[in-house]
């Protein structure tokens, strides 16, 4: 997390009295407009894992979602999630002989992990469907929705409305009984930010009639 937006976040807590308001409502409101006096939104407000957390989050235990394209809500979320751990079989898979174009042993981004994924057959076989094609992907409007979410201090539940945030799919891959999902990192933390599933999740599940799965993928 760049010094930048710390500095930045801490005068933005300092003029809207944040941490007061959240004590004494729950959740702050602020808008794309408010955090643009100081710096881009976009660079203030994605922050994949906890670590990657502003000093003045992390020691309240704030977390900020967004529920607009110009709107965000700051409250003590239960937004992320540590990954468990686990100690599965492992398979081993390989390309197709006639696969030139991407070298397993070299990975250089999400974008090739996920097509070497199709490839062996790893995601057909993950997902348990059949005939995969990739589908959505991209950045796209939420559509409205709304949820329940624990706030980690009073351990109340939180509702919070969205209203076509934007959000980020980095793959989709339909098969005969699913539409699947996916956030891909290229490198593996401790934890991840839930919404970056649970929105495309809430989003899609009202648009198609079979299950909607959504996947991590390291």
């Amino acid at each position: 997390m760049s010094n930048l937006n710390q500095i930045a976040w801490e005068t933005l807590f300092k003029r809207y009295k944040i941490l007061e308001e959240v004590d004494k409502n729950g959740i702050f409101y602020i808008s794309a407009d408010q955090i643009k006096k100081e710096r881009e939104p976009r660079l203030m407000a994605k922050f994949d894992h906890t670590i990657n957390l502003p000093p003045i989050f992390a020691k309240n235990k704030l977390s900020i979602l967004p529920i607009t394209r110009g709107d965000y809500a700051i409250a003590h979320f239960d937004a992320y999630h540590p990954f468990e751990d686990t100690n599965p079989e492992i398979h081993q898979v390989s390309m197709p002989s006639y696969i030139q174009s991407i070298d397993s042993n070299n990975i250089t981004s999400e974008t090739v992990a996920l097509n070497c994924a199709v490839a062996t057959g790893i995601i057909a076989d993950f997902t348990e469907d059949f005939n995969i094609l990739p589908t959505v992907s991209g950045r796209m409007g939420s559509g409205y929705f709304n949820f329940n979410i624990r706030d980690v201090i009073t351990k109340k539940t939180l509702n919070i409305n969205v209203k076509n945030s934007q959000i980020e799919i980095d793959a989709a891959y339909e098969g005969v009984n699913y539409l699947s999902l996916f956030e891909a990192k290229r490198d593996i933390s401790d934890d991840f930010l839930v919404r970056q599933l649970y929105y495309p999740y809430r989003s899609w599940q009202g648009q198609v009639t079979k299950p909607v799965k959504p996947i991590f993928l390291v």
